[in-house]
């Protein structure tokens, strides 16, 4: 029967164990509308458009302006 000649080092054991561990970087993609970065399979937060239609009804920049108050 085949028997390890050294000890495993704490730190190769540790190493061993972390990979399951591991946090990968998010996914993401560009949006077919605004072209802005995105999750995948989401509504794009920038413009409220999912597979090009628009999901999220967003506000306009001309109904942003406060009234002027004289």
């Amino acid at each position: 029967m085949a028997v390890p000649k050294r000890r495993t080092s704490r730190s190769k054991r540790n190493m061993r164990r972390a990979q399951h561990d591991r946090v990968s970087p998010p996914a993401l993609a560009r949006c077919t509308q605004c072209g802005e970065t995105m999750r995948p399979h989401r509504v794009c937060p920038a413009c409220g458009y999912y597979a090009g239609e628009q999901i999220v009804a967003k506000p306009s920049d001309q109904q942003q302006e406060e009234p002027v108050q004289g």
